[in-house]
């Protein structure tokens, strides 16, 4: 492989292949609920494994679970955190307990609140404030028990904490059953309700396959205005909801691979690899795409990515 004769070139030694059947994995990397975390954690497995020669072992785990685990040494990586919705967590195990480093290169994302278009233009709903409106509300109550249905998001994820920081402040939590359910089936809704023309609103976000399926109108919020924004996540405050007030549009998020700073001194190697990644919007959004829409299996889509952008990956590995 090309890539691997480069970096021996570089001076990178390669290790041995031998029995590991009955070894710990050399570096073990977190994976929380979502498709784009997925692929990048299967190409970080097959670059470290197929280029340096350890072996790797993905784990499931929510925010905060892989998050102590780094800070314990038994993760060694989140491939993908979103800032600010992590923020907690990033102050608590970057800032205050110096166990987790942040990779600087950041992918751009966007979060908020969507519903398809065309229903959404038969209807002349066109802003988060309409979601207050009972009449509107009534247009998305498929169960009939008097309030619409609206997704916030999977359990587990910070930002659906968030989003429902968000409903208590615009008001729409009196008008709607904010529901939370698993990301693949909020989306297989949705894909029917485009079909249909039928009711959905929902949290939508990027770098996502969905806008590449579907045409959405993102509904219109208030800039976001950081001296108003306090949103306070459950394991920092009991009270978090009641304390909490976002009334406004999400900042621009950002995504960031965190690792382990002791892999430093273990791996420097890895260390390197997980400082030096670098991702787009587009290039997630496509991996996604692959695993869901086209569903590639992820090891073997990040075997094929991993071989197709060599120069890419050379570029992480080396200082």
């Amino acid at each position: 492989m090309k890539l691997k004769k480069a970096l021996m070139a570089a001076g990178f030694a390669m290790a041995i292949s031998g029995p590991v059947a009955a070894q710990a994995a050399d570096v073990v990397i977190g994976v929380p609920n979502w498709p784009s975390v997925a692929a990048t954690a299967n190409v970080l497995k097959v670059v470290i494994e197929q280029n340096l020669g350890l072996e790797v072992e993905l784990q499931n785990g929510t925010n905060p679970i892989v998050f102590e685990a780094m800070d314990k040494g038994s993760m060694h990586a989140h491939p993908e955190v979103w800032m600010p919705n992590q923020q907690n967590l990033h102050d608590t195990y970057v800032k205050d307990k110096g166990t987790v480093a942040a990779n600087p290169n950041g992918v751009e994302a966007f979060q908020g609140m969507c519903v398809p278009k065309a229903f959404a233009d038969e209807h002349n709903i066109t802003s988060i404030d309409d979601l207050s409106n009972p009449e509107v509300a009534a247009l998305f109550d498929t169960n009939g028990d008097g309030k619409g249905e609206l997704w916030i998001g999977a359990p587990g994820w910070a930002s659906t904490n968030v989003e429902k920081v968000r409903a208590k402040s615009y008001g729409y939590d009196q008008t709607f059953e904010l529901t939370e359910s698993d990301e693949t089936l909020a989306y297989a809704n949705l894909d029917n309700a485009v079909k249909g023309n039928k009711p959905w609103v929902g949290f939508c976000y990027t770098p996502h396959y969905v806008f590449v399926l579907h045409d959405l109108q993102i509904l219109e919020e208030p800039p976001y205005d950081a001296a108003k924004w306090n949103v306070i996540q459950p394991t920092d405050d009991p009270a978090w909801l009641e304390k909490s007030e976002a009334g406004m549009a999400w900042d621009t998020a950002y995504l960031h691979l965190h690792y382990a700073k002791a892999i430093e001194d273990s791996h420097p190697e890895v260390a390197t690899l997980f400082k030096n990644m670098k991702l787009d919007t587009d290039t997630v959004s496509a991996m996604t795409y692959a695993l869901v829409i086209d569903k590639k299996d992820p090891a073997e889509y990040a075997n094929e990515w991993v071989s197709e952008n060599e120069d890419v990956v050379l570029g992480w590995l080396t200082e």
